[in-house]
């Protein structure tokens, strides 16, 4: 079963049938569809995969789909799961353009290839851009992510496969005071500063 999540600003939990309108608004927008998958679909296609999450995913106990939440609203879609392209396990997020710029998908994605690594137990965690989104390319690579070979569509265009394996993440993310050696701020036992947490605002 798909746990909750939480991020230092966001709760990621399973979809609820509540849910539908703002998953369909988000797969509707084509600033963020374009990104996803096989790009925009209809509304008809977007509810159909709504649907599917509790037919198939969650019944089947397929992957992990969680809703992205903040304060309470729903503003994004996650999962991880076993794909051919990759030969593993993918990520995959979309945030609505109304909390974008926020440093919320860094958040996003650091909270996914976490519960790879510790809850999967997988050896790499994988993720796909198409090369002309600069933004995610730029979340991945900075959250750890390294381009590991590109695929060529049908269409000519390039999708980058970039790859972050355990050691590596490890690495990265080992304990504050392993790498400080000046004192931890008493208000962040990680050694880093508390974030301030954007609230939601209606568009």
């Amino acid at each position: 079963m798909t746990p909750d999540l939480h991020t230092e600003c966001l709760l990621l939990t399973p979809y609820t049938p509540a849910d539908e309108a703002g998953f369909v608004a988000l797969f509707q927008d084509t600033r963020v569809s374009r990104w996803m998958g096989d790009g925009p679909q209809s509304e008809a296609d977007d509810r159909a995969l709504f649907g599917r999450v509790f037919s198939r995913v969650y019944a089947q106990n397929l992957f992990d789909v969680w809703a992205v939440r903040l304060d309470g609203r729903l503003v994004g879609h996650a999962e991880i799961k076993p794909t051919e392209a990759v030969g593993g396990h993918e990520i995959v997020y979309a945030l609505s353009p109304t909390v974008w710029g926020r440093g919320l998908g860094a958040e996003i994605a650091r909270a996914l290839v976490a519960y790879g690594f510790e809850t999967l137990g997988v050896y790499a965690v994988h993720a796909t851009v198409a090369e002309p989104n600069r933004t995610s390319l730029a979340i991945l690579e900075r959250t750890g992510f390294v381009r590991s070979r590109d695929i060529r569509e049908d269409d000519g265009s390039r999708t980058l496969v970039l790859t972050l394996t355990r050691r590596a993440w490890a690495i990265k993310h080992r304990p504050a005071d392993a790498r400080r050696s000046h004192p931890i701020p008493p208000d962040a036992p990680d050694g880093r500063s508390r974030p301030s947490c954007p609230k939601y605002q209606d568009p």
